[in-house]
């Protein structure tokens, strides 16, 4: 598979007053900008051509996107999930519970906007980053991305047991 068709990503989690927690990000410019379900998304980015490290290209792309540099911290690979399109993203998830960034300054990328206008424009890749339940998480991440939550139920349930 090339590398254009594979991306890396960071899941961020924590306990919050209402169960779990996952750090997710809306993504940014006019198709995504009046919606909310299935318009969010685990910090992610395309692995550059001989790139082979998804740990190091999710880490790389999580501070181009969030303005930030990713927490340093122990990360677990919960997997290779692929969307209907046959791209892949290869998730880590790292408990980050003191991760809150006083903004986002995500990178941008050029559009012809309106269409067809002749007119370029910029937009950030990320509009908003945010801690959602877990719960509201499935219903705002795109399609794709909801085994993640689900590979990162089954790690911590594993973890929890281990621990008894």
């Amino acid at each position: 598979m090339s590398a254009a068709r594979r991306s890396a990503g960071l899941l961020l989690h924590r306990d919050g007053a209402d169960g779990l927690e996952v750090w997710i990000a809306h993504m940014g410019g006019p198709f995504w900008a009046r919606k909310e379900e299935r318009a969010w998304s685990i910090p992610k980015g395309e692995l550059d051509e001989g790139e082979t490290d998804d740990l190091t290209v999710a880490r790389r792309e999580f501070a181009e996107e969030m303005g930030a540099p990713a927490p340093d911290l122990p990360y677990a690979a919960l997997g290779e999930f692929r969307y209907s399109s046959g791209k892949t993203v290869a998730v880590f998830a790292a408990a980050a519970p003191h991760f809150a960034p006083a903004e986002i300054r995500s990178n941008e990328f050029e559009l012809e906007w309106p269409p067809r206008s002749g007119r370029r424009r910029s937009f950030p890749e990320v509009d908003r980053a945010a801690w959602v339940p877990l719960p509201r998480a499935r219903e705002l991440l795109v399609a794709g991305q909801v085994p993640a939550l689900d590979a990162l139920e089954r790690l911590l349930a594993g973890m929890s047991g281990s621990r008894a």
